[in-house]
């Protein structure tokens, strides 16, 4: 009974303390489980959200990808800027492009050269925050006529009383949990991460397969970059600054491996959702806003250690 208990605690400790940390909010903050705070959590994390559905993929494959923070930041400087000059509809095609060719200059760079992903990313990282300041000059820029666009629905919008925002990221969590479990593409994704030599040897091209989980987190972020702008109606050159630490901490937290192979879009969507409503709640008791970042770094150090003991099999599966 008492190794019962233990392996349970182990295995769901951090869904418990969130539980747990729910109630004491609750308890002393009333506008903490109220809709509106719910939907206006809800609306924070879809930006989060579907950058992580799309990292989630690279993750599967043992990857990592810590280019998403900046690279936000480059797309929503692009498509408010581009808003002006070309109009909304250019902007955002010439946006999600944008991602999508970083993404495949890192998945070539990971999947087919065969590079360091950590490296890769870190590198891309600096390379696109430099390449921020280059296209806008160190200026911020903002929607002209910001009052006159239909741009503002993405970010700004309520369709039946939920922000557009969270249908977005809902609907990309339904269709990315779709490509990962009814398509063959999913099931290399899994066998990439789960064990790359064998799928190799099963006839995988893991290469492809890791080039195309960049292209994935490429474009998704490209999503989150037009919901950014659109909500925001401007974008700052270091707003996506610390973003690539939120997107890891939620797709940890919602028990995707980082040793790639175990995890899937439903945890990630549970785990950016964990991560809002803790980021929320800790204000709402009136904590610091950088108190934030200190139980962003808890929550990483805790959930990966909890995968390598499972991983090691000191938590029974």
């Amino acid at each position: 009974m008492e190794l019962t208990a233990r392996n349970i605690l182990r295995r769901h400790g951090l869904v418990m303390a969130f539980l747990l940390f729910l109630a004491v909010v609750a308890l002393n903050a009333e506008a903490f489980l109220t809709p509106g705070n719910i939907l206006d959590v809800l609306r924070q994390v879809s930006i989060t959200g579907m950058m992580a559905l799309g990292v989630t993929f690279v993750v599967l494959t043992g990857r990592l990808d810590l280019s998403v923070g900046s690279m936000l930041t480059l797309l929503t400087v692009i498509v408010v800027d581009q808003h002006n000059v070309a109009g909304p509809f250019p902007a955002i095609v010439m946006t999600i492009l944008a991602g999508l060719a970083i993404g495949a200059v890192n998945g070539l760079l990971v999947g087919f050269a065969g590079l360091n992903a950590l490296i890769v990313t870190l590198a891309m990282l600096s390379f696109l925050q430099g390449l921020v300041l280059f296209y806008s000059g160190g200026s911020n820029v903002n929607v002209a006529n910001a009052q006159d666009t239909w741009f503002a629905v993405f970010g700004r919008g309520d369709f039946l009383g939920i922000p557009v925002p969270v249908i977005l990221f809902l609907v990309g969590a339904v269709i990315a949990g779709l490509i990962l479990q009814v398509t063959t593409f999913g099931r290399r994704i899994y066998g990439v991460g789960g064990n790359e030599t064998a799928s190799i040897f099963s006839g995988i091209d893991a290469r492809r397969t890791v080039f195309w989980a960049y292209v994935i987190s490429g474009f998704t972020t490209g999503v989150a970059a037009v919901i950014m702008g659109s909500r925001v109606m401007g974008a700052q050159n270091t707003i996506g600054q610390g973003y690539e630490l939120t997107v890891l901490a939620g797709v940890i937290l919602g028990g995707t491996s980082l040793l790639g192979g175990s995890g899937s879009i439903w945890r990630t969507v549970v785990g950016i959702s964990m991560l809002g409503f803790i980021q929320n709640g800790l204000l709402l008791l009136g904590f610091p806003y950088y108190v934030q970042w200190l139980v962003t770094w808890a929550v990483i150090i805790i959930a990966v250690w909890i995968d390598l003991a499972a991983k090691r099999g000191r938590i029974l599966a």
